[in-house]
């Protein structure tokens, strides 16, 4: 489904500067009057500025594990693992594109949280993964 090597390339350099705190280089994929959503929140930053600022103002300690990269066309998605101060926060974000830039994204956070024991038997770990029990 990744049929875009460019989108995709531009998308790992993203959450590469991300992970190594380079605000103007992770900022470069959105378009100037870019929309970023956090739906948990309800909050919309309007404009690459306004998207730039309030993660370059974030006080934890910040880094960024990306654990798939899919799309196609304007669409994609990135599943993300962020962790603040030592705690994960696994993320998805979706990327819509127009000329080569984000011009919306929507960012979704979860905390993880411990299988419960009577599914034990239907599931197995994801690669590179231990179950967490409830």
């Amino acid at each position: 489904m990744d049929t875009d090597p460019r989108t995709k390339a531009a998308i790992e350099e993203h959450w590469r500067a991300s992970e190594r705190g380079d605000t103007e280089a992770e900022h470069a994929i959105y378009a100037m009057d870019a929309i970023l959503d956090y739906p948990q929140s309800g909050e919309r930053f309007r404009g690459r500025a306004a998207i730039s600022a309030q993660r370059g103002g974030h006080p934890a300690d910040r880094h960024f594990t990306v654990q798939r990269i899919t799309g196609h066309a304007n669409l994609w998605v990135s599943e993300c693992v962020i962790t603040y101060d030592g705690v994960p926060s696994y993320s998805v974000s979706i990327m819509e594109f127009a000329d080569q830039r984000v011009v919306h994204e929507t960012q979704y956070f979860a905390a993880p949280f411990g299988a419960p024991v009577w599914r034990a038997a239907l599931a197995e770990p994801m690669p590179g993964r231990i179950i967490a029990r409830a």
